[in-house]
């Protein structure tokens, strides 16, 4: 990792973790209140102008102060509109992507029983060759009864060898015979999987296609929410987004949460760290592995494997399959799951900080562990 992204991720991690101390000492000042303007007993005209104009003028602030409170509202109303989306987007993300690696395993396992197949029918032809054979040579040696081919026979041990011969034909025959059959068999039960394979396939394409059809519609939902807003409102807008994730992680530290976490990295753990922090400024994209771009599961999946670990590609199935750990004990390059529905994952870095590829519209970035409600810590290298 360079000098240069390491002083960005140590800042970034400074920033995080000063957010303990500024959620101490934040507390909310309300403004000093103003004492009404009184007339002069001594000007009764030009204090009733005063009056009126104190009052126009209150009226005025009052007007403009409720239209900005309002405007608030609206915005804090897009914004939890917003999250509601995105996280739409993201559970048919998850969706999306269990069904493309289900449909890779499926792919592959048809091509496995394809080859099994072919190998099958190949040694099916062999086996009949050879049954086809051993049955002309019967023929050929078995057209006269025993006692006839004895009395036949000059040598009587000649006879015995013969008749040892044809047992033993006999008995290669029905090995013969039952192998082919077993064959048959195998066959049978190959183009039998096969076939569920291609139906499970099929439905699993069907998965895919409607996914994608829900990602997109959740995007393009909160794009054209967004596109309605002028350009100080999504500033606003941003502000109260970064208010709400600084408010929850002063949250998270003020439980005094971050005092428990002393773990240390594995080496495995710090390789998958090296990696996720080296994509901070990469764009998220739906169902991206990398390398320039990246969806949650999609980072966290990658930087394990460029660890040496394979781990599940969804968040969802991270959660299920991953070893479960307490937060107090986590460590680097554990994965924090979010939300009550697994829907995002992220990595845990160290000091109370994560990196995650957010959402459609963000880039990957260090973020506070606790700036979104955690459902829990799994390890992927849990031994």
């Amino acid at each position: 990792m360079g000098s240069g992204k390491r002083t960005l991720i140590t800042t970034a991690i400074a920033l995080v973790c000063t957010v303990t101390v500024l959620g101490a000492s934040g507390a909310a000042y309300a403004s000093p209140e103003r004492p009404d303007p009184r007339p002069t007993p001594s000007d009764g005209s030009a204090a009733a102008a005063s009056s009126s104009s104190a009052s126009a003028s209150a009226s005025a602030s009052a007007s403009a102060s409720a239209t900005a409170s309002a405007s608030d509202e609206v915005l804090e109303s897009v914004r939890r509109k917003l999250d509601a989306l995105y996280h739409d987007a993201a559970v048919a993300t998850d969706a999306y992507n269990a069904a493309e690696e289900k449909a890779e395993k499926q792919s592959a396992q048809i091509v496995r029983l394809a080859r099994e197949i072919v190998k099958g029918q190949e040694r099916l032809a062999e086996l009949k060759d050879r049954a086809g054979a051993a049955a002309r040579a019967q023929y050929r040696g078995g057209g006269l009864p025993p006692e006839m081919r004895l009395w036949l026979s000059r040598d009587p041990q000649e006879f015995l060898d013969d008749a040892g011969t044809v047992r033993q034909g006999e008995h290669a025959t029905t090995g013969l015979i039952a192998e082919l059959t077993r064959t048959q068999e195998d066959l049978k039960q190959y183009a039998s999987d096969a076939a569920d394979e291609w139906k499970r396939l099929d439905a699993n394409r069907k998965a895919k296609a409607e996914a994608k059809k829900e990602i997109e519609k959740q995007i393009a939902a909160a794009e054209e929410l967004q596109s309605r807003l002028k350009e100080q409102e999504r500033e606003r807008l941003q502000k109260l987004e970064e208010q709400a994730a600084y408010q929850a992680q002063t949250a998270w530290l003020g439980s005094g949460i971050l005092k428990d976490i002393r773990g240390s990295a594995s080496e495995e753990g710090q390789k998958a760290v090296r990696f996720a922090t080296d994509q901070i400024g990469k764009p998220y994209v739906w169902g991206a592995e990398g390398p320039k771009s990246y969806d949650c599961s999609g980072l966290t999946s990658q930087a394990w494997a460029a660890a040496g670990t394979l781990i599940p590609r969804t968040s969802q199935e991270q959660w299920k399959q991953l070893k479960h750990v307490d937060i107090k004990d986590m460590r680097p390059g554990d994965l924090i799951i979010y939300f009550s529905d697994a829907s995002h994952v992220a990595m845990y870095i160290g000091d109370g900080a994560i990196v995650h590829a957010p959402r459609p519209g963000r880039t990957v970035t260090i973020a506070g562990a606790g700036s979104m409600p955690i459902l829990g810590v799994v390890r992927p290298d849990a031994g």
